[in-house]
């Protein structure tokens, strides 16, 4: 049993060393998100920000993981981030979206945008 331990950590420090030696290649198949066409997440807060509360609270019920934050506190965290939301910090919310909520999110903000 203690020698199989020895192997396994043997094979991994050596699959590590030579990892670690090869040169890396970026996948052509995958795109970097700031050279994506969609803003990054601190211009989305800063446009999210600048929008009027109906519009402001229509895409952040239209995102659903943006949405349960604020539904978590019920009615009164409506009424808290109505009071709040050109300031509120969101970028950390959007940081945690997945690359399609992102999208979605630029999208409904730009739709937003054009419709004042």
């Amino acid at each position: 049993m203690q020698k199989l331990i020895y192997v396994l950590l043997a094979v991994l420090w050596t699959t590590s060393a030579l990892c670690a030696d090869s040169p890396s290649t970026p996948d052509k198949g995958v795109v970097a998100p700031a050279g994506s066409g969609w803003p990054d997440s601190k211009q989305m807060e800063r446009d999210l920000q600048r929008l009027p509360w109906k519009q402001f609270r229509s895409v952040i019920e239209a995102v659903p993981k943006m949405k349960a934050d604020v539904d978590a506190y019920g009615p009164a965290g409506w009424k808290f981030v109505e009071g709040r939301y050109k300031t509120h910090a969101w970028k950390k919310g959007i940081d945690k979206l997945d690359d399609d909520q992102k999208q979605r999110l630029a999208d409904l903000i730009r739709i937003a945008k054009s419709a004042k």
